[in-house]
């Protein structure tokens, strides 16, 4: 894994270059789990991510960049560069016995096929080291883990959310497939680092020409709101002013860097105005907000260590770097957030949230939140870094994109060829694209892109979205004058969304997707799955 430079011209497209073994980069991404736009410090925020912020001024900022509305769609889309569906997990995971996101349609089984493959298996037969840690959440029962998937080395929690400070035995914190008890200094966010790193380490001294393909899924800043009482008390008294300044200060932020246009609207407030909430509530739920932006702190601290080990290996220079977001700012919980007051800070609970204001905030100026495919749903900062090749000063890049790209951009750094089959399986043609072009500020050629998730659905295109919530009419709007779709051009302009619904409804019926939230398929039952081994202690 030495670093060498690459030697290309600008107007040299990497894609037509033959890369040698020693050429070709080492390729991280990193995950950060229920985010919003704007609350990174280089997308307009006030929270302190001066490390991700130093990957934005030394690479290119995406506006534009799409994820697929939920955590376990997202995870499995990334993965794999198809649409989640496509990969059988059109909805959520299986995580119990009882198989219940296994409706029996080949959309809809709960965990990921084998008419797909990983990044991990992509990269593999082109030589590269394949490491994760963190939160997998694609297959919960051995033969489904990432061990099982073309990784080599995985650490973290199989199941999805879980405690920060000491996860429940049932998520399945797991070493390669080995159940793990956590330590006493265990704090997720640190613990995933510490094992990226050990990886990167163990592979350097098995072989220090090897390249390396690193999936870090951070936990951080999904609930419940645990965090380090030190970081928390950063932003203790921060958020006083409530949700309304807030949402204020980031869009005139967000204007002046230039990352939105001026004409963009601040969607309509969904929450009680703060004024109206008497000063107990008030501090609660700034406690409550200051948390989850120690959470984002503590995550950019790690993701500082992490590159810092990597300068220190003589790594980063030809390391590609990409940081995104699985979802929009969750609004689960109510208005209020979820979960007793008194387990804040207490490093108890679990379903502990921030609330519907403060996700608002988060996603400051679009409309919607997670589970939802509207832009405050599915529109999430990507931020690339790489020395050797890429830009620096921090650029906007406003092609639309999608974490399907990922694995079409691994692809194309690498070298490697995505399979026609894997193991006497057929797979799947690959939908995402190549960024390489992007990176240049070249065109993305697509047509569109699409989302489905519980009956929410929409199609992106260069000027258009086409969106719809579940179960109400279609809704148009120009994404490049309003992209916070305050003016609905449904029936305006009924040419232009007619000609999207014909697209949406070609790709639903390509990519196995079924209208609605569908029920088990009649006469089917799933199979029946063992509880897989867990280590004994309390959590």
């Amino acid at each position: 894994m030495k670093t060498f430079a690459i030697a290309l011209t600008l107007t040299v497209s990497l894609a037509t270059v033959s890369l040698s073994a020693a050429t070709r980069p080492n390729i991280v991404i990193l995950l950060a789990d229920d985010m919003g736009y704007s609350d990174l410090g280089c997308y307009g925020g006030e929270i302190e991510t001066p490390n991700i912020d130093r990957l934005a001024e030394n690479g290119l900022r995406f506006t534009d960049f799409y994820n697929a509305g939920r955590c376990c769609p997202t995870r499995a889309s990334l993965l794999t560069g198809l649409y989640a569906h496509q990969a059988g997990i059109g909805h959520m995971t299986n995580e119990d016995v009882r198989m219940r996101f296994d409706m029996g349609y080949e959309g809809y089984r709960g965990q990921l096929n084998r008419q797909c493959v990983t990044i991990a298996e992509a990269l593999k037969p082109a030589g590269y080291r394949t490491l994760m840690t963190g939160k997998w959440h694609v297959g919960t029962f051995p033969g489904m883990w990432p061990v099982d998937r073309g990784f080599d080395r995985y650490f973290g929690t199989i199941r999805g959310a879980a405690n920060f400070f000491r996860p429940n035995p049932n998520k399945l914190l797991t070493l390669d497939r080995t159940p793990v008890v956590p330590a006493d200094d265990y704090y997720s966010t640190d613990t995933f680092t510490d094992y990226a790193l050990k990886f990167i380490d163990d592979a350097e001294r098995e072989d220090d020409d090897q390249p390396f393909f690193l999936y870090l899924a951070y936990m951080s800043p999904h609930w419940p709101l645990h965090a380090p009482e030190e970081d928390v008390a950063k932003y203790r008294g921060k958020y006083r002013g409530g949700w309304d300044k807030l949402r204020a200060e980031r869009l005139d932020r967000m204007r002046r860097m230039g990352l939105i246009d001026r004409r963009w609207k601040l969607a309509p407030l969904d929450a009680v105005r703060w004024s109206a909430l008497p000063a107990s509530t008030q501090d609660e739920m700034d406690l409550r907000m200051a948390t989850y932006a120690a959470q984002i702190d503590r995550m950019d601290q790690n993701i500082g260590r992490l590159v810092e080990g990597l300068e220190a290996k003589g790594e980063l220079e030809n390391t590609l770097i990409f940081f995104l977001i699985d979802n929009g700012g969750c609004a689960e919980g109510g208005m209020l957030g979820g979960g007793p007051a008194w387990q804040l800070g207490s490093k108890k609970g679990y379903f502990l949230t921030y609330g519907r204001g403060w996700a608002q905030a988060s996603n400051t100026p679009f409309r919607e939140y997670k589970h939802w495919v509207h832009e405050g749903g599915v529109s999430t900062p990507l931020v690339v870094q790489w020395l050797d090749r890429v830009e620096k000063g921090g650029a906007f890049r406003r092609q639309p994109a999608h974490l399907i790209d990922l694995m079409a951009t691994a692809l194309d750094v690498a070298g490697a060829e995505y399979p026609t089959n894997l193991n006497g399986e057929s797979i799947r043609p690959l939908e995402g694209k190549s960024l390489v072009p992007a990176f240049d500020d070249e065109r993305i050629d697509r047509e569109a892109i699409y989302f489905e998730h519980e009956g929410n659905r929409a199609v992106r295109t260069e000027s258009w979205k086409l969106v719809a919530k579940d179960g109400r009419p279609w809704e148009l709007y120009d994404v490049r004058a309003d992209r916070s779709e305050a003016d609905d051009l449904s029936t305006r302009r009924p040419a232009v969304r007619d000609r999207l619904v014909e697209m949406y409804n070609a790709w639903a019926s390509r990519a196995h997707v079924l209208p609605g939230r569908p029920e088990r398929k009649p006469g089917f039952t799933p199979p029946q799955r063992d509880y897989p081994p867990m280590a004994d202690y309390e959590p």
